[in-house]
């Protein structure tokens, strides 16, 4: 006699990992399609195009992961997304390091979520407190950083993939190059950009900035934050540093919904 009772509900079935190839990756197919598809502002095909190579070699090196099993983040097509923002209309980059390794949470964005994200990322909590504290902004209830870059944040991570729930995965994956362009861009322009630097690992990176104004603490991280994050003041810094240079101020305040 068969006891058991039927399932009042059946569980999910498990939802099979992506399996990408070379061409899956936008920027597999380099700088000029990049542009013409919408994945990068036109104005950085200039900066990208004689790394194509380079591009081409990671979303090889990024499909053998994923065929391997690897769950790679974020999506391909948003890894480049803070590109979106032209070169000629930045004025403030901010660096992080690499996205998020949390499935659905890494958009593109240094230190940005998607708008649904709950909790917080740590460090993005301690930016706002921060940011209250500097500006009387009151603290988002949400991780979404697009009012920022569509003002000209530029939010720049140093490594422009991961793989899921291993962070500083991908740092030796040959993202490197691409950064130092995009910075020595940024570090032409003729309005001076302003550079935002978390943390030792940012910082590093400060010799390719010689013609940008900086601001720089320790990381905004659980880790060091309360070791001189907070209290830094950072964007009154970056706002004053950019009407001194003849530039609207951002309104760091975002929606609350």
């Amino acid at each position: 006699m068969n006891n058991q009772q039927p399932a009042l509900f059946e569980a999910p079935a498990a939802q099979p990992l992506p399996e990408y190839s070379a061409a899956d990756f936008p920027f597999y197919f380099g700088a000029k399609s990049l542009a013409s598809n919408g994945f990068i502002a036109e104005d950085w095909v200039s900066t990208l195009e004689p790394l194509d190579g380079v591009l081409q070699d990671i979303a090889q090196q990024l499909a053998l992961r994923s065929q391997a099993g690897e769950q790679i983040l974020p999506a391909p097509e948003v890894m480049l997304r803070a590109l979106l923002l032209p070169l000629a209309k930045t004025k403030v980059l901010i660096i992080g390091q690499d996205p998020y390794p949390t499935p659905g949470h890494a958009n593109g964005l240094a230190f940005a979520a998607e708008k649904n994200v709950r909790p917080l990322p740590r460090s993005l909590r301690n930016i706002y407190k921060e940011l209250s504290s500097d500006l009387a902004v009151p603290e988002a209830p949400h991780p979404d950083l697009s009012p920022w870059h569509e003002q000209g944040v530029l939010l720049l991570n140093q490594v422009f993939s991961v793989t899921a729930g291993q962070a500083g995965s991908h740092q030796k994956l040959g993202w490197t190059p691409v950064v130092e362009a995009i910075i020595g861009a940024l570090n032409s322009r003729k309005n001076p950009v302003v550079a935002v630097l978390w943390g030792a690992h940012a910082q590093k990176l400060s010799p390719l900035m010689g013609n940008m104004p900086h601001v720089h603490s320790v990381h905004p991280s659980p880790l060091s934050a309360s070791r001189g994050f907070f209290g830094s003041k950072p964007f009154s810094q970056i706002n004053r540093h950019l009407t001194d240079s003849g530039q609207a101020p951002i309104n760091w305040k975002l929606p609350t919904a």
